[in-house]
């Protein structure tokens, strides 16, 4: 993820705010093909938020099998921290569904 994208997201409110269904639905055309993209795309940030965590803690994984060698990392601990403060994927994909920040391609339609 890139610099950018990881500020916008860190400036985002983590408090969900309701959202008007009809200019939901004005943005696709349909309420649930709305849903359905929000959906999506928040599934993807969520992998892509999960992939960059998992590759910054892998620095910091012992592969030992001993269960006396617990101790602390402070910098494991603030990356940590930081990843859970982060909005929830879903507020971020309906931020940029609503901002029109979010693409969908319809396959079946490409194909015919």
């Amino acid at each position: 993820m890139d610099k950018s994208k990881k500020i916008k997201m860190t400036q985002q409110s983590p408090i969900l705010e309701t959202q008007n269904l009809e200019e939901v639905g004005k943005k696709s055309g349909n309420v649930y093909e709305a849903l359905h993209i929000i959906a999506k795309r928040a599934n993807q940030i969520s992998r892509e938020i999960k992939e960059e965590l998992h590759a910054k803690l892998e620095d910091f994984a012992t592969h030992t099998d001993s269960l006396e060698e617990v101790h602390e990392n402070r910098e494991q601990i603030e990356i940590s921290k930081f990843y859970e403060k982060l909005p929830h994927p879903t507020i971020l994909a309906t931020k940029e569904f609503m901002n029109n920040e979010v693409n969908a391609r319809y396959p079946e339609v490409e194909e015919n």
